[in-house]
């Protein structure tokens, strides 16, 4: 075994590997700039990527899609504002926003594995703003369109805990027989 010193070229500091040859050392070090030089987005960033909506028309059936409809891919930042209009108290299915996406921007279906990503985008852009100080009644309340069966739900960095605390808080009727 050698020991290898490497300066690497984004932070100037020096970088120690074991390795049973130079090639391996050649090779990690070529590599260790792109690692390092990632950076993972917030949420937040997520959320607001700059994009726009886009309405395809679809060649061949996608999902419960068939060829030849319209297909709304919306953004992070229409989900939110359609979940910010769910009134409290309130349980709408994601299958719901989907249809009323459509018809809004005048569309034959919205894309269902987009809405479901951009629903977890804003559930948790949601909970990091909470986490940072903003009260629970200034961000978005997307505990009204996840249900117990939602994969989002499974999928949530932080846990069930919160999402379960304001079912309760709003007397949404279905929270009580649900076990997590």
């Amino acid at each position: 075994m050698a020991l290898q010193h490497f300066i690497l070229p984004t932070n100037n500091k020096q970088l120690t590997i074991i390795t049973n040859n130079n090639l391996t050392a050649k090779y990690f070090c070529l590599a260790i700039p792109f690692f390092m030089a990632y950076k993972r987005k917030t949420w937040e960033e997520k959320m607001h990527n700059g994009r726009e909506a886009v309405i395809e028309r679809l060649d061949k059936t996608f999902t419960d899609i068939p060829a030849g409809s319209t297909m709304l891919i919306a953004t992070p930042e229409i989900v939110d504002a359609y979940i910010r209009n769910i009134p409290e108290g309130v349980h709408t299915s994601l299958q719901q926003m989907r249809k009323d996406l459509a018809a809004t921007y005048h569309a034959d279906h919205t894309c269902p594995v987009t809405s479901g990503i951009f629903l977890r985008i804003v559930a948790e852009n949601a909970y990091e703003q909470y986490m940072k100080g903003t009260p629970v009644s200034k961000i978005t309340p997307f505990w009204r369109m996840i249900d117990i069966k939602s994969p989002t739900l499974k999928k949530l960095t932080f846990g069930t805990d919160f999402v379960k605390q304001q079912w309760a808080k709003e007397g949404l009727t279905w929270y009580p027989a649900v076990r997590l």
